[in-house]
């Protein structure tokens, strides 16, 4: 009976520290995706469209209230002055993992945008689709919708 209850324990201890070490990755993982991110923003904001040649992926999608876009699309449109970005603020950041090479990235963003003398709406919610491919980040798909709620409060 003791026997059983030391494989027990031990079998509990090492389910814990799996968890605990899951949770320590996905941390990790958010704090890089979030990064990127951010950076993004501010490669939108400067009209750095060299950025979004590596940040995208081949195949990436955005969707937004014009339309569906692809990485083509996306890189020749950023080098434009089409956009102007006077400032913007992001937070609420929730990662999900679906598995080792794909997450999930939402989050709120408010930003002083006019694209083509029209306002992007804001603030929105957001979501970023990552993939891992050839060993880095890459973002496949990026959507925001306008946001009627107030952001979440702390912890939520």
């Amino acid at each position: 009976m003791r026997q059983w209850a030391i494989i027990a324990c031990g079998v509990a201890f090492i389910a814990g520290a799996t968890r605990a070490s899951a949770q320590s990755v996905d941390r990790t993982l958010e704090r890089e995706l979030t990064l990127l991110e951010m950076k993004s923003w501010e490669a939108w904001k400067s009209r750095d469209s060299s950025f979004f040649r590596q940040f995208l992926s081949d195949d990436h999608v955005e969707i937004h209230p014009a339309g569906i876009s692809n990485k083509t699309a996306v890189v020749a449109s950023v080098g434009t002055p089409n956009c102007e970005v006077k400032g913007y603020s992001v937070g609420s950041f929730k990662l999900t993992v679906f598995n080792e090479t794909t997450a999930l990235l939402t989050y709120r963003a408010a930003q002083d945008t006019q694209c083509n003398g029209v306002a992007v709406p804001s603030p929105v919610w957001t979501g970023s689709l990552y993939i891992k491919r050839d060993g880095r980040w890459q973002n496949a798909a990026y959507q925001h919708t306008k946001a009627t709620d107030p952001p979440p409060k702390a912890g939520q």
